[in-house]
């Protein structure tokens, strides 16, 4: 009998209609417009994509083919994508694919996709903040400064290297804006991802001038087999309006605005990345471009290595916005754990004044330090992979059984060609999740059996539902 109220306790859901935001002590600012949450969204997607992954898979993997590569990553994010927004304008809560997973399948299945995004988001924002890291090295040497070697790296990346120094300082002056309002955070996140933007619309404009058409053929140097591996390596590169839906609960007008803002961000972002691989893979042939600085390499080779330092430093920026996207999406996550009872209540509590979950952003700026600081960048990007793609399995199944259960619910925004469209978003994430290597499943094992001893051990009675229910029993004998 026990067991059996067990395994009702941990499919419970939270009836949609009831998600409240809490006590005044734990609840969100309602502040962010329309061109705010896109310019999140388009932060947390154009980033080391563009300025790195196209010149390495078109030189390893696609050749000019990249092209093809970014279309069917795109094609696959856009189908996740529409489970989202449809999800986004019915569930204007913080939490993202947490929350979503919690009010349709089940606590359970709520708790893993939360506990695993807690570790993806932070460990994203830990690679990006080494990423980062590299560019500014690069430019130092440039202009001849000589740093410490002990703070310019990992133990282990170079002679002498003992911490990453400039990584762990990123991470926590991305957390010190988060900490400053929403409200501030976004306006300093749409001027820079404007800048952004610019950078790679100046590149895209000064290119198409040096495109030499010979360099598109053979189109397909490593057969139509390397654009599907391509866009399994690239897809990782078009997503980040997950990450900025964890900021629903922020929005002004969520219902209208967050399903129109993650199509906006995945729509530009697509189009910038496609211009930017035909100017690419035009300039320079795709056995010559530098996997690692595919733009400047491309620009320095044509002759114009001045505006390959402004690449440089646009890649700096554009990809400190995708610091920033994630370390949101991860604060928010938690926060709303929290607010649930699956977590303590203290991480939820806000600041009285700014409205935003100061604890937990600190928290997570540190560990993500730690990470960046004393990690390799590749032992650290092997965390990032596997809760993500969970995390679009569990959002497109989830939108699934939803429409067929409460077809009644009002949808702000109804994900079109149901049940196919989410399914391809779905079966897409799958077949990703088998190019990962067998090291990334035993540190994903290993996190959730952490996270069952957490759920059983604390969550499962702690959260507001079983309250709810325990309060129930009590009244009824």
């Amino acid at each position: 009998m026990a067991g059996l109220r067990m395994g009702q306790g941990v499919l419970r859901r939270k009836p949609i209609e009831q998600i409240e935001e809490g006590i005044p002590s734990e609840q969100l600012t309602r502040s962010l417009g329309l061109w705010q949450l896109t310019a999140i969204g388009v932060g947390g997607i154009i980033g080391a994509g563009i300025f790195t992954l196209a010149g390495a898979v078109a030189h390893e993997k696609a050749g000019p083919a990249v092209l093809l590569s970014f279309l069917i990553a795109g094609v696959a994010s856009a189908a996740a994508a529409f489970s989202y927004a449809e999800f986004a304008g019915l569930i204007p809560k913080a939490g993202s694919a947490y929350t979503y997973g919690y009010a349709v399948l089940g606590e359970l299945a709520g708790w893993f996709i939360g506990w695993d995004l807690l570790l993806e988001y932070t460990a994203i924002v830990a690679v990006v903040a080494i990423g980062i890291s590299g560019y500014f090295n690069f430019l130092l040497g440039e202009t001849g400064a000589q740093l410490p070697s002990w703070m310019l790296g990992a133990p282990g990346t170079g002679e002498g290297h003992e911490v990453d120094l400039f990584a762990m300082l990123l991470c926590l002056f991305t957390a010190y804006l988060l900490t400053l309002g929403i409200k501030n955070a976004a306006r300093f996140e749409t001027v820079v991802v404007g800048l952004k933007v610019l950078v790679v619309l100046l590149v895209i404009a000064v290119g198409v001038f040096h495109i030499d058409t010979a360099n598109y053929n053979p189109f397909f140097p490593y057969g139509v087999s390397g654009a599907f591996a391509g866009a399994a390596t690239v897809f990782f590169a078009v997503f980040g309006y997950d990450a900025m839906s964890t900021a629903a609960e922020e929005a002004k007008d969520a219902q209208r605005h967050m399903p129109k803002a993650i199509m906006y961000s995945l729509a530009i972002s697509m189009v910038l990345y496609v211009a930017a691989c035909l100017v690419l893979t035009g300039m320079q042939n795709y056995t010559e471009i530098d996997p690692e600085s595919g733009f400047s390499s491309a620009f320095k080779a044509v002759g114009l290595s001045g505006l390959a330092n402004v690449i440089a430093v646009g890649a700096i920026i554009g990809i400190l916005t995708v610091m920033f996207t994630f370390m949101l999406g991860v604060t928010r996550v938690w926060f709303s754990m929290s607010r649930d009872g699956l977590l303590p209540h203290w991480f939820a509590k806000t600041h009285p004044t700014r409205h935003v979950p100061v604890r937990v952003t600190w928290i997570v700026g540190f560990a993500s330090a730690l990470i960046a600081g004393f990690l390799p960048i590749g032992e650290a990007a092997e965390l990032t992979n596997i809760g993500i793609l969970l995390a679009f399995v569990v959002v497109c199944v989830a939108v699934t059984v939803l429409r067929y259960r409460r077809p009644d619910l009002p949808r702000a925004f109804r994900c079109p060609g149901m049940p196919y469209v989410p399914a391809i978003g779905a079966l897409f994430s799958l077949w990703l999740i088998t190019f990962l290597s067998w090291h990334t499943w035993v540190r994903f094992a290993v996190w959730l059996l952490i996270g069952l001893v957490i759920y059983f051990g604390y969550s499962y009675r702690k959260s507001e539902l079983a309250k709810a229910e325990q309060g129930a029993g009590t009244g009824t004998q």
